[in-house]
């Protein structure tokens, strides 16, 4: 009889590492590489056991590979930020780690219509309610799935980045693809090889200055 490994634990050193080095992966995208079809479904199919909203199960995923689709959808995505991308390139921060954010995610709009897959995950469904409830319940049926997406991506040496700039033209995208009206289209999420594998864990603050336990208080000061 076949050993029950169900509750067998997880190698917490390469779980870790793999959420700690799931990074947002922008100029490092392999843009001449192609990506195997049937690895973005193995992916999409580990996506699929996201928890969902009252178990609905209402995800949508568009794979977009078409060079001239690519191109319109970027095209659209451009639209809705390069110039504030531009200037916020321009001006500049302060801080260097965001200046380098914000220069690569000017290096992808730029570049956007090279990357070989994109992934519009969708709900069904549309919500009009603007009450917190109902917009935290309707997107939290799609974030956790995307995540889930991305992490599988990771650990199969693929990269990818959550983007949402194209959503200021959602209609026009949504006509360039034949997305249905009653659909929600949630991310843009570029996929692609990634220029080696050498990622980090991000610099963060001490969790410690974030975490309010019980009641909220005034976190105390950085060191």
């Amino acid at each position: 009889m076949p050993e029950d490994t169900s509750a067998a634990p997880f190698d917490l050193a390469e779980t870790d590492r793999l959420l700690s080095t799931t990074r947002s992966v922008r100029r490092r995208l392999d843009l001449d590489r192609p990506v195997d079809p049937d690895v973005v479904l193995d992916c999409l199919r580990l996506a699929q056991q996201a928890p969902t909203g009252s178990n609905l199960q209402g995800w949508r995923w568009l794979v977009v590979t078409d060079p001239d689709l690519r191109a319109g959808l970027a095209d659209l995505y451009r639209k809705g930020g390069s110039d504030y991308l531009r200037a916020a390139a321009d001006q500049g921060t302060g801080s260097g780690q965001t200046d380098r954010v914000i220069s690569s995610a000017l290096y992808l709009a730029e570049n956007l219509h090279r990357v070989p897959v994109m992934v519009i995950p969708c709900l069904k469904g549309r919500i009009e309610d603007p009450a917190p409830v109902f917009q935290a319940s309707f997107y939290g049926s799609i974030i956790p799935a995307v995540w889930s997406f991305q992490l599988a991506l990771r650990a199969r040496g693929l990269g990818s980045v959550y983007t949402t700039l194209h959503l200021a033209f959602e209609r026009e995208a949504a006509e360039l693809l034949g997305i249905p009206d009653d659909v929600t289209q949630a991310a843009l999420i570029p996929v692609a090889h990634t220029l080696g594998a050498d990622f980090k864990p991000a610099k963060r603050g001490p969790v410690e200055h974030i975490t309010y336990w019980n009641r909220w208080k005034v976190a105390p000061p950085a060191t």
